[in-house]
């Protein structure tokens, strides 16, 4: 999700909306999921995998929402971001209950998955300690490192990339160049719907087993605060994500170290969001966000 922010960003629209777009997108890919294992060997490994793709399917369509009020309407970006929140939870709600009923015959507002199988890399998981990385690990660990590897590439290594920052710091010298900066901006924002539902299905294969309303759980505001923090470039983000995660992981682990009740975990949840405001105290000031950054483009205003 905060790839996909980045990209959104970096081409000028200010995306709030990457927890709708990744609730949206993995609604589309448990649907098909839950569809596919009904008809197939319940070891089989293909609802999972058609499942992403399902997702980004999904994702990508549903933020054509946030591209019309932002770039067609030219809405405030901000306020279009909570609005499509509250648009895709609201709606994958509804949708959840009223497809169990229909199809499934049972009164539900989940689609329940269960959890991906996980591997361990040979010879690099015998490492003392670095080895417990390589141990048990989900697919779309590696996907995740996969993906902000190409997008660090695409981002800085192509023209589509030259594009896409450009617009996000001139969009006025970007068209005066002859770069269509509305088409660059639709397709950096269909790219962050996309990667958001890679993240959705992540987190439903995974933490929550299922889809549910409770995947909106602020994620989408933490991959936010995570690609501020990594002063919206990719790499340094996956950094941040990855200490907001083990803030979580950690903190779980402590708890179940310690002998505490489980009611604590729910303390724990909240470690992530601290974290994040005493790294944005102390480092947000030196962040140069693109200068163009939710500014609304008019072609006509020069």
């Amino acid at each position: 999700m905060a790839i996909g922010g980045i990209f959104s960003e970096k081409s000028g629209i200010t995306n709030l909306a990457l927890e709708g777009m990744q609730g949206f997108g993995a609604f589309s890919g448990a649907l098909v999921a839950v569809l596919l294992m009904q008809n197939m060997d319940g070891t089989s490994q293909v609802p999972y995998y058609v499942s992403f793709l399902a997702a980004m399917a999904g994702g990508m369509l549903f933020s054509f929402v946030h591209i019309l009020l932002c770039i067609k309407f030219k809405a405030n970006q901000v306020i279009s971001g909570v609005v499509v929140n509250i648009l895709a939870a609201a709606l994958t709600s509804f949708l959840t209950k009223r497809l169990n009923e229909s199809i499934f015959s049972q009164t539900s507002n989940k689609f329940v998955l269960g959890t991906s199988v996980r591997f361990t890399v040979p010879v690099l998981s015998d490492i003392p300690v670095l080895g417990a990385v390589f141990t048990n690990l989900y697919p779309f660990e590696v996907m995740i490192v996969v993906i902000a590897v190409i997008m660090w590439f695409v981002m800085y290594k192509t023209p589509f990339g030259m594009h896409l920052r450009a617009c996000g710091d001139n969009p006025h010298a970007a068209d005066a160049a002859g770069i269509d900066v509305n088409r660059v901006r639709t397709l950096a924002v269909v790219i962050s719907g996309g990667l958001s539902a890679i993240a959705g299905m992540s987190f439903a294969y995974s933490i929550s087993a299922n889809f549910s309303p409770d995947i909106y759980l602020g994620y989408g505001y933490l991959s936010i605060a995570a690609l501020i923090f990594g002063n919206w470039s990719v790499l340094p983000t996956l950094g941040a994500c990855l200490i907001f995660g083990f803030a979580r992981s950690g903190g779980q682990t402590l708890i179940q170290q310690l002998g505490m009740p489980s009611t604590y975990n729910d303390l724990v949840r909240i470690l992530p969001y601290v974290l994040t405001l005493f790294l944005l105290i102390f480092f947000s000031k030196h962040n140069k966000a693109p200068r163009a950054l939710g500014e609304i483009y008019d072609k006509g205003k020069r």
